[in-house]
């Protein structure tokens, strides 16, 4: 670790000394699901890459600290976090208030909305007595999930799924009319082969969301993060990243 973090984490609201990281303690970890593309993919060579990614290097780059990037399920992300297996979630984690109760967020590093995806060939009366009877799907444990949770529960069939790919292979086939998603991605993956035969439905969905980087409760990471965040943005270094992904700002 750099005397630069370790100045900056000397000055947060936990000293370094009393900083839980993980056994290498020169190294901070970082864990990102690799199955939410644009965000974070698992490439030919079996390497992390992505939106994600990318600011995870440039975030370390400007703290001058050493990080490893390590590939962590979705479902296991926030409880890999409290028991030290990582340090910090770089992976597209809405702040929430229910996951603020058991983990400190970093200053946002984008915005995001939700959306519905259905076929073309279709029309949709996106209304609680227009989806009646209708299976929309969404990722589980995510906002999307929950919106769909909270707002369609009674009304339509739910269905929920272990990574964003396997939700969008069951909409191609017809196993669900809908799926509920975070803008971003569905964008992406509206662009694919795959995708073609789809379209958003309806308005977008803003819930006010906010996406941060997740790190331990009283973890000086926390400013440590935010300030780099500024950094990058002011820089230009961020708005490089995101042209690389998207033909718009998501900041």
């Amino acid at each position: 670790m750099t005397n630069r973090i370790k100045k900056w984490l000397s000055m947060g609201a936990v000293a370094l000394s009393s900083l839980s990281l993980t056994s290498q303690a020169d190294t901070l970890r970082i864990a990102i699901d690799g199955s939410y593309a644009p965000f974070a993919i698992v490439d030919a060579s079996g390497q992390l890459s992505g939106f994600d990614v990318d600011i995870a290097n440039a975030l370390c780059e400007e703290m001058q600290a050493d990080c490893e990037i390590v590939s962590q399920p979705w479902d296991g992300m926030i409880p890999g976090l409290r028991v030290k297996k990582f340090d910090a979630i770089i992976s597209s984690m809405s702040v929430t208030k229910e996951r603020a109760k058991v983990v400190d967020f970093s200053d946002r590093y984008y915005s995001n909305v939700l959306v519905m995806l259905g076929p073309k060939d279709r029309s949709f009366d996106i209304s609680d007595s227009g989806l009646k009877g209708f299976t929309v799907g969404a990722y589980r444990s995510t906002v999307s999930s929950q919106y769909l949770e909270d707002n369609y529960s009674g009304t339509v069939d739910i269905k929920l799924y272990d990574t964003q790919e396997n939700a969008y292979l069951d909409m191609k086939s017809g196993r669900i009319d809908l799926l509920v998603s975070d803008k971003f991605p569905a964008w992406d993956w509206l662009q694919s082969a795959d995708g073609q035969a789809f379209e958003f439905k309806g308005a977008d969905i803003d819930i006010q969301d906010k996406v941060a980087i997740a790190v331990r409760k009283g973890s000086a990471l926390k400013q440590v993060f935010s300030d780099a965040i500024s950094a990058i943005v002011a820089d230009g270094r961020y708005a490089e990243i995101n042209r690389r992904y998207f033909p718009f700002s998501i900041y």
